[in-house]
C-alpha cells in the first residue's frame, strides 16, 4: 500500500521531518514580561505528542516593545532565555518532535490588549507603550499614530532579530520562521497600506521589500548552516491597493536566493478594511501561485481541518506541507486521526498505545499493547 503523501517525509534545509503536518504557531498572550511559564509547559507538552512532523512555538517578540500584548512571548532577554530553555528541554525528553520558533516584532499592532480583553490599543497609562511602525499612520482610524521609524530605529531592529536568533540557536531550536505577514512590523514595511516612506525603505516594490530581505539575510547568517530559517508571508492584504500575491511571488523569489529553506503562506492582517473570502483551504491558492514559481517547499495554511483535504492539497503539488492551528486546539491528536483514515504511520509513544482497541488500524510504527 502506498504510504499516504501527508505521512511521506520531506526536508526544509538541512531539517528532515517524519512526515508533513506542521502544528503552526499560535499566540497564547500568557508570558510574564516575556518569559514562557507553566501554560507554555501545558500548552506546547500537548502538541508535542501529536505526532506531528514539527511544532512550530507561536510569535515570539524580538524586543520588549515588538510584544503584541504585554502578555506575548519575547526572546530579549537572559530570563527569556532561561525560561523557554526548561521548556524546550521538556519537549525533547517527551517527544523527538522537531521544533521551530517564529520571531517576529509586531509594530504598530503591538501595545494590544489581550483578545479576550477587547483586542484595542493601550495607552501607556493602561499598561501599553509607544509603538513603531514604517509611517505614522495608525492601524485602525480612532487610535494613536505610531512613530516613524528611524533609521537607528531599523537599525535596531535588525540587531533585535539578530541577538534573538542567537538565542535561539543556544536554545536548540531545529528551525526559525521569521514572521512578515498578519500585519506586523515586516509586513507593515511591506505594504504600500502602512509603508508610505519616501526613503530607501519606501515607495518601489524593491524599497519596500529591503528592511525584510535584511533581516531575513541576518537571521540566516546568525541561524548557522544547521538551523533551517524560512519566513511565514501574507499573500495579499485583501485590500486594492494593498500587498498581493504578484508581489508576494517576488518576495519569495528573492528569499530563496538568500537561502531561505521554506516558506509559510498565510494573508491578510495590515488593514481592517479587508475584504477576505473565507472557506475551506481558502489560502492554498497563495501557497500554489508561489509553489510554481520556487524550488524550495511550500507550506500552506488556513481551515484545513481535514485529513483528506490535507491529503488532497499535497498530492495536488499545490503546497508541500500543511498547517493546521485550531484543529489542534480541538483535537491535539489530529495526526492520529489522519493516520487512521488514510493509512499512514506516525512515530508514537508507548505510553499511550493502549488507547488503540483491538481491531483497529495500525498507525503506529511500533505498537505493542501488552500491559498488566
Amino acid at each position: 500500500m502506498t504510504t499516504p503523501l501527508l505521512f511521506q517525509p520531506i526536508a526544509l534545509g538541512p531539517l528532515s521531518l517524519p512526515n508533513r503536518i506542521m502544528v503552526s504557531p499560535m499566540c497564547q498572550y500568557t508570558a510574564d514580561d516575556g518569559s514562557a511559564n507553566g501554560w507554555h509547559a501545558a500548552h506546547l507538552g500537548s502538541l508535542a505528542l501529536s505526532g506531528a512532523g514539527v511544532l512550530c512555538v507561536e510569535a515570539t517578540a524580538v524586543s520588549r516593545e515588538g510584544r503584541i500584548t504585554p502578555g506575548c512571548l519575547g526572546l530579549y532577554s537572559d530570563d527569556n532565555e532561561r525560561a523557554l530553555g526548561r521548556i524546550v528541554e521538556q519537549l525533547r525528553t517527551a517527544s523527538p518532535v522537531k521544533l521551530m520558533i517564529q520571531l517576529g516584532h509586531a509594530g504598530r499592532k503591538a501595545s494590544s490588549a489581550r483578545p479576550w480583553e477587547g483586542g484595542q490599543l493601550l495607552s501607556p497609562a493602561e499598561g501599553g507603550w509607544t509603538t513603531l511602525a514604517p509611517s505614522a499612520l495608525p492601524h485602525k482610524e480612532g487610535e494613536a499614530a505610531p512613530s516613524a521609524m528611524t533609521r537607528d530605529q531599523i537599525e535596531q531592529v535588525v540587531s533585535d532579530f539578530v541577538a534573538a536568533t542567537r538565542r535561539v540557536r543556544a536554545l536548540g531550536f531545529d528551525a526559525i520562521e521569521v514572521h512578515a505577514a498578519h500585519g506586523y512590523l515586516l509586513h507593515q514595511f511591506l505594504s504600500p497600506l502602512a509603508n508610505t516612506r519616501d526613503d530607501e525603505y519606501g515607495g518601489s516594490l524593491e524599497n519596500r521589500m529591503r528592511l525584510t530581505l535584511r533581516i531575513f539575510a541576518a537571521v540566516r547568517d546568525a541561524a548557522g548552516p544547521d538551523i533551517a530559517v524560512g519566513a511565514r508571508l501574507s499573500a495579499t492584504d485583501w485590500v486594492d491597493g494593498g500587498w498581493d500575491i504578484g508581489q508576494s511571488v517576488v518576495l519569495a523569489r528573492e528569499l530563496e536566493a538568500l537561502g531561505a529553506d521554506f516558506v509559510d503562506i498565510s494573508s491578510a492582517g495590515v488593514s481592517p478594511l479587508q475584504k477576505i473570502t473565507l472557506g475551506p483551504g481558502y489560502q492554498v491558492g497563495f501557497a500554489e501561485q508561489i509553489r510554481r514559481e520556487v524550488k524550495m517547499p511550500v507550506i500552506a495554511v488556513g481551515l484545513i481541518t481535514d485529513p483528506q483535504q490535507a491529503e488532497d492539497i499535497l498530492q495536488a503539488g499545490r503546497a508541500d506541507v500543511v498547517a493546521l492551528a485550531r484543529a489542534f486546539i480541538s483535537d491535539p491528536r489530529w495526526p492520529w486521526r489522519a493516520a487512521a483514515a488514510l493509512g499512514g504511520r506516525i512515530d508514537g509513544h508507548p505510553q499511550y498505545y493502549r488507547c488503540l482497541p483491538s481491531g483497529s488500524p495500525r498507525i503506529f510504527g511500533d505498537v505493542a499493547t501488552n500491559q498488566r
